[in-house]
């Protein structure tokens, strides 16, 4: 690890969350494997709660009997040589502009995990960095990776609300407030079909993208808490590339977040 950990002052709290979580196991208490799970930009990408996410996913992984390892990533750092998750979340304009440098220093390595199978969450903020440009509301052009093939302007209006999405992980509940409209490339897949809310840019009725194992969304709440599946299909995701083996799942009771997400869905539908 680099400029992680306990000893970093960058690094931000993460309620609930173990400490020594950002340490790998000790030798044989490494259960069926260990996930490097890596938040990017904590601080300037992450202010609607969506290090929410990150608790999830490493509460799930450590349920599922594997051992998180949870790196923050901060600007002007060096990624984690071992990597096998990834998530990002929104920010304010100027939190991009601030993050613009360091993501695009790191652009091939992203890339390369892309294409290793790595699975990434990028919510809002990054969603936009992921995808092909992003040009604030005042006409300054941050160029993205190009991962995912979207094109974001932004407004002065916002979209914000409860959102409900059909996705190949059943439906899925959130929560958007984004100022930018996304318009996807021709042969990009959405994350899903909006059912209710505004999704990509309000009219189209697509909602973020998703290419391999990345996927790009702009609800927030955190997403993961409540929407389980989606959750351990990026675990599964992950434990492949960090194991070489099929997700081993436990059987997990996740009744409380399976009654809410019933419930949100029943409200907003009828």
């Amino acid at each position: 690890m680099s400029g992680t950990g306990p000893d970093s002052p960058r690094d931000v709290t993460i309620l609930g969350e173990p400490a020594g979580s950002d340490r790998p196991a000790d030798p044989g208490h490494e259960g069926k494997g260990e996930i490097h799970l890596v938040h990017m930009y904590p601080r300037e990408m992450s202010i609607y709660g969506d290090l929410g996410n990150t608790r999830c996913l490493a509460a799930r992984i450590r349920r599922h009997g594997y051992v998180p390892v949870v790196h923050q990533h901060h600007p002007g750092q060096s990624l984690p040589e071992t990597v096998h998750l990834m998530v990002g979340g929104g920010g304010q304009d100027s939190g991009q502009v601030t993050v613009e440098a360091d993501l695009e220093r790191h652009a091939d390595r992203l890339r390369d995990l892309v294409t290793e199978g790595v699975p990434m969450l990028m919510i809002c903020g990054m969603y936009q960095l992921f995808g092909q440009s992003f040009v604030t509301v005042d006409g300054r052009r941050v160029p993205g990776l190009g991962i995912l093939d979207a094109t974001t302007q932004g407004n002065e209006v916002r979209m914000i609300g409860p959102v409900v999405l059909s996705t190949e992980f059943g439906d899925v509940v959130g929560y958007e407030n984004h100022s930018g409209s996304t318009v996807l490339g021709a042969g990009q897949d959405p994350f899903g079909r909006v059912r209710h809310g505004q999704g990509n840019n309000g009219s189209d009725g697509t909602e973020g993208a998703v290419t391999g194992h990345v996927v790009g969304s702009y609800l927030h709440g955190p997403i993961l808490p409540a929407n389980p599946r989606l959750a351990d299909a990026l675990i599964g995701w992950a434990a492949e590339v960090a194991t070489g083996r099929p997700f081993e799942p436990e059987e997990l009771d996740d009744a409380v977040a399976d009654q809410a997400h019933a419930r949100q869905v029943a409200r907003l539908l009828g």
